[in-house]
């Protein structure tokens, strides 16, 4: 039971400390500029009360910093931490899935140009062992040194109303993805996939989540088209429900966060609670997020983007 347990553990440090769609879309406007008060409510629709929620739950987790107005500023600023700057590849991986499944109109559309080697890029995620592109299918998993029981309460509450659709802002890159990641319940369902677990009861030995709440979560994932749903008994009918490719390509989405919360997220020093080995190589799997056109793993800060407008550097 210590295992089925430390796999849906493992993926919670992170999103402990990510919250909820709210945070994730409030931390993806900072990433784009947009970093006042007034500025964050217009580009997210959320309400005041919420956003003021929400921003002081970032600011205990050291994910945003306020400062002051000063000289020149009419508002408070919110500004980035070494910990949510490191959230970069995550948001990278994000936009990978986001332009495949969910193409963006003109105005949405991300340019990145890699100043290290002068090109356009388009990112990709490779082992740092055998420098192969990493799928979820070529990983195995086994109980780290931080493996520990999932303690929570049983939780009741519904998922978020809020769509893809209802968020205003044009530099909301990957809407999509935060509104089916953006739900923990739904987050872990996905993460429990990637492990093989594919049965109703099989997940619900895992959370500590009501029965209606995760055939919620599970019939929202099949109407997203991230599982397919296929019977393997008749009387009564029961479905497995599988990865679909749309769903497996998630996976370097949830190692970047899953390699976020190992970072960052450990207080106690107890170390990972979940080891992964990229089975291609036999080795540790660390994943890269790297140009791909000269294979250098990227940095913030030497990554150059537009959203929207075409810039002069695009060849």
């Amino acid at each position: 039971m210590t295992q089925l347990l430390t796999r849906a553990s493992s993926i919670n440090r992170a999103l402990d400390q990510m919250g909820d769609k709210w945070c994730i879309l409030i931390i993806q406007e900072v990433f784009w500029g947009i970093n006042t008060f007034g500025g964050m409510l217009e580009a997210t629709g959320v309400s005041r009360g919420v956003l003021s929620n929400r921003l002081k739950w970032l600011q205990s987790v050291d994910c945003l910093r306020k400062r002051d107005a000063g000289t020149g500023q009419r508002h408070p600023v919110y500004h980035l931490t070494r910990k949510s700057i490191d959230l970069y590849h995550s948001s990278l991986m994000a936009v990978v899935w986001e332009e495949r499944y969910y193409p963006p109109p003109a105005s949405g559309k991300v340019h990145l140009f890699h100043r290290n080697c002068s090109h356009n890029l388009v990112t990709r995620m490779r082992c740092g062992s055998c420098r192969q592109p990493v799928h979820g299918r070529d990983v195995s998993y086994h109980p780290g040194p931080g493996a520990t029981r999932d303690a929570r309460d049983k939780k009741v509450r519904r998922r978020s109303s809020l769509s893809a659709a209802d968020v205003p802002s044009e530099r909301s890159v990957y809407r999509n993805l935060i509104n089916l990641v953006g739900d923990r319940w739904t987050a872990n369902v996905i993460a429990l996939a990637f492990h093989g677990l594919e049965r109703f009861d099989e997940f619900h030995r895992e959370l500590p989540v009501a029965t209606n709440i995760l055939s919620d979560r599970i019939r929202f994932l099949v109407k997203q088209g991230v599982f397919a749903a296929r019977p393997y008994q008749q009387r009564p009918v029961r479905y497995a429900y599988t990865l679909t490719e749309k769903g497996w390509d998630m996976f370097p989405y949830f190692l970047s966060l899953l390699q976020w919360g190992d970072k960052w997220c450990d207080p106690a020093g107890n170390g990972r609670p979940m080891c992964l080995t990229h089975t291609l190589c036999g080795e540790n799997l660390h994943g890269e997020v790297v140009c791909s056109h000269c294979g250098e793993e990227l940095r913030a800060h030497h990554v150059d983007f537009t959203i929207g407008s075409v810039p002069v550097w695009v060849e």
